[in-house]
């Protein structure tokens, strides 16, 4: 066990490369899953879901809980198996070996990551400026203070990962504070006799389409808010013994989010009516003014700046250790997998993440970009579902974590069926997702053409 972790680590050090930095221990790993999947999905999802199934909203997030429960058996198998950073890719790299997969893998985990911080990054500003009551506009005053946010995320990056992981710990607690908050005036406002449970079997789908094809189309939607623990495996090389307590960890995170999904949905559904739930940008903040009147809602808007705040961190942070993963595997450039001397971190990969981000954000409409985000995953989440399969023709020396062979199948079957037009998946996540992978290949042809230049000239 202990051996494989060294050698993940003097392998860079013999090359002349400083190793990274290992901080995170079970209880800063918990709170990294935590809250990468608490995020910012809930806050706006649940009106959004509750359009789709009616009452029942807790039933989509309900299943969205056990598709990401099978994955994540999937990750625990290959992070203690192979405990290096880059995740999804570096499993795809070994259980294929096809330049092209890998790195559209890489690419697609990349554009995951960055969409969303880049998103959450604008949601700052938005709510910076509600918080302090200033007059941003959508122009440039929006877009600087979005661009200043992810410019201070990227130095917390580069300071160093305990830096980053202690900054995380205080975000996390404050945005799970935001739901427990919710959680409580729910069940405060039902022991009082106000709210009605029995909209929680008020089950609705669209007029001609059938019950199941609403669920699943809910589904997709929700399994937006569950997606994050898988950015946990590219921090391994930062984890104290991650063969050990990546298990533990993981499974108590997603159980831990999964109860307060549902839990917050039942507040939702029983506070408010579905079709009031399912209008506006802020159906908890109408969850908090129908159970508590009194409490002040400006309190909110700093939770969601905070909560936002930690997704942009955690998929910062995640989009660096990727890149510098896949460039000690030879599928990047070796040069995004420099580490700096003092701080060990793997500055080059964090330069060209918030470089990328500031692109994003002063170019690109990321406002509906969470159902392409989760297309991306599902596609990925599906091939590495199929890959710890074949891996398991790859035996390594130290013990790991094994998933039975039924859940890597069921995963990889119902992640597929999440990600095709059957689940009832809007086109326009197909479109951007398209657009996204076609730029994707064009990286990979000048990537290619750029290392086959080089083996020429050596």
């Amino acid at each position: 066990m202990a051996d494989e972790t060294a050698g993940a680590v003097t392998r860079e050090e013999t090359e002349g490369e400083p190793a990274l930095k290992r901080v995170m221990g079970p209880g800063l790993l918990l709170l990294f899953v935590v809250g990468d999947i608490l995020g910012t999905g809930v806050y706006a999802l649940t009106g959004r879901v509750a359009n789709e199934v009616g009452g029942a909203v807790w039933l989509p997030f309900l299943i969205a809980f056990l598709v990401a429960l099978l994955t994540a058996f999937s990750y625990l198998e290959l992070v203690t198996k192979y405990p290096r950073a880059a995740g999804a890719a570096l499993y795809t790299h070994k259980a294929f070996g096809i330049h092209f997969l890998t790195f559209i893998v890489t690419f697609a985990v990349m554009c995951s990551g960055l969409t969303s911080a880049s998103s959450a990054s604008k949601a700052f500003a938005e709510n910076f400026g509600e918080a302090f009551d200033l007059t941003l506009g959508e122009g440039i005053g929006l877009t600087a203070v979005a661009l200043g946010f992810i410019t201070l995320i990227g130095l917390i990056n580069f300071r160093g990962v305990g830096e980053s992981v202690k900054l995380n710990v205080l975000l996390t607690v404050v945005e799970l504070s935001g739901l427990l908050i919710v959680i409580c005036i729910g069940a405060w406002a039902l022991s009082g006799g106000d709210g009605d449970l029995s909209r929680l079997t008020d089950f609705k789908s669209a007029e001609g389409e059938s019950p199941f094809f609403s669920v699943t189309a809910a589904t997709a939607l929700a399994f937006f808010a569950m997606v994050g623990f898988e950015d946990s495996v590219n921090m391994a090389e930062e984890t104290k013994d991650p063969v050990r307590i990546f298990p533990k960890v993981m499974l108590a995170g997603l159980c831990i989010t999964g109860l307060i999904y549902v839990l917050v949905s039942i507040s939702s559904v029983a506070l408010v009516t579905p079709e009031e739930l399912g209008e506006g940008d802020a159906p908890l903040l109408k969850v908090v003014e129908a159970g508590a009147a009194a409490f002040p809602l400006w309190i909110f808007a700093f939770i969601t700046m905070f909560a936002v705040a930690n997704s942009a961190l955690i998929n910062m942070l995640m989009a660096s250790r990727l890149l510098y993963g896949m460039a000690n595997e030879r599928v990047l450039p070796k040069a995004l997998g420099k580490v700096h001397r003092t701080r060990r971190t793997p500055w080059v990969g964090i330069v060209f993440t918030t470089v990328i981000a500031f692109g994003l954000i002063w170019f690109a409409d990321l406002t509906a970009l969470g159902g392409t985000t989760s297309l991306l995953l599902l596609c990925v989440f599906t091939v590495v579902n199929v890959a710890v399969l074949v891996l398991r023709r790859d035996p390594v020396e130290h013990k790991h974590f094994k998933a039975p062979t039924a859940i890597p199948v069921i995963g990889a079957i119902v992640c597929a069926y999440l990600a095709s037009p059957l689940s009832g998946r809007s086109g326009d996540d197909y479109r951007v997702a398209g657009i996204l992978l076609v730029i994707g290949v064009v990286l990979w042809l000048v990537t290619w053409l750029a290392n086959r230049q080089l083996q020429r000239q050596t």
